[in-house]
C-alpha cells in the first residue's frame, strides 16, 4: 500500500513513537480494502482469492496489534512529544485499533460462510456496505492527512464521513430486512452469522465516524 504523508505527525518533532502510530493507522485501513476484496470474491464465488484476501487481512491486523502495544510504550516515554499531541495520537491509535478488529470480525464470519447458499440480494448489499466502508475510511485518511496543514477540508471530510456512514447504516437496516423474504431459503445456522457480519461492517462504519468527530476536535485545535 503507498505510504501517506501525514503532515501532522512531521510538524512534531520526528520520533520512534510518531513513525509507528503513522505505520499502524496505515495497516488499519489496509484491513478494510482487503475485507472489500474478499467479499467482492466471496460474492462471486471465487473462494480461492477470497481466502488469500482474508489471509491477508488477518496479518494486516496482527500487525496494527503489535504495532499499538510498540507505540503506546513508545509514546508513554514523557520525552517522546508534548503531552497533548501524545494523548491525541493515543486516542487516534486506539480508535483504529477498534476499527481492525471489527474488519477482522467480519472476515472471520466470511469464512465461517464459504459452504452456505447465500442469496445474491444479500450477497450484493454485502458487496456493496463494504465498498461505502473503504470509502469511509479513505475519506477518514484523507481527513487525518489535513489536519495541520488544511484544517478547514480536514473538517469537511470529516463530516462527509458521516454521511457515508450514515448510507451504510440504511443498507444494513435494508439488509436486515430482507431475512423475512429468504428466512426460509436460509440456513438458520448462516442466517446468524450474515446477521453477524452485516452488523460488523457496521460497527466498523460506525468507529470510522467516531474517529471522525475526534478529527473534528483535533482540526478545530489547529
Amino acid at each position: 500500500m503507498e505510504k501517506k504523508s501525514y503532515d501532522w505527525f512531521e510538524q512534531r518533532r520526528k520520533t520512534r513513537g510518531l513513525e509507528l502510530a503513522h505505520e499502524q493507522i496505515t495497516k488499519a485501513f489496509d484491513t478494510v480494502t482487503w475485507l472489500q476484496k474478499a467479499t467482492k470474491c466471496f460474492s462471486e464465488k471465487n473462494y480461492k482469492d477470497a481466502k488469500k484476501y482474508v489471509e491477508n487481512l488477518y496479518k494486516a491486523e496482527e500487525e496494527v496489534d503489535a504495532l499499538r502495544t510498540d507505540t503506546f510504550m513508545e509514546l508513554s516515554k514523557g520525552a517522546a512529544l508534548v503531552s497533548d499531541y501524545r494523548e491525541d495520537l493515543l486516542h487516534l491509535v486506539k480508535r483504529l485499533d477498534t476499527l481492525a478488529d471489527h474488519v477482522k470480525d467480519a472476515a472471520r464470519c466470511l469464512e465461517m460462510l464459504y459452504d452456505a447458499q447465500i442469496p445474491k440480494e444479500l450477497l450484493d448489499k454485502t458487496v456493496f456496505m463494504t465498498s461505502k466502508l473503504v470509502e469511509t475510511a479513505q475519506t477518514l485518511r484523507g481527513s487525518i492527512e489535513k489536519i495541520s496543514s488544511a484544517p478547514n477540508e480536514a473538517i469537511r471530510e470529516a463530516k462527509k464521513v458521516g454521511d457515508i456512514e450514515h448510507s451504510i447504516d440504511d443498507e444494513y437496516l435494508k439488509a436486515k430486512g430482507l431475512f423475512v423474504k429468504y428466512g426460509v431459503e436460509m440456513n438458520c445456522g448462516a442466517m446468524v452469522i450474515f446477521d453477524d457480519l452485516i452488523e460488523f461492517i457496521e460497527q466498523a462504519a460506525d468507529m470510522c465516524a467516531d474517529t471522525a468527530d475526534y478529527i473534528l476536535v483535533l482540526s478545530s485545535r489547529e
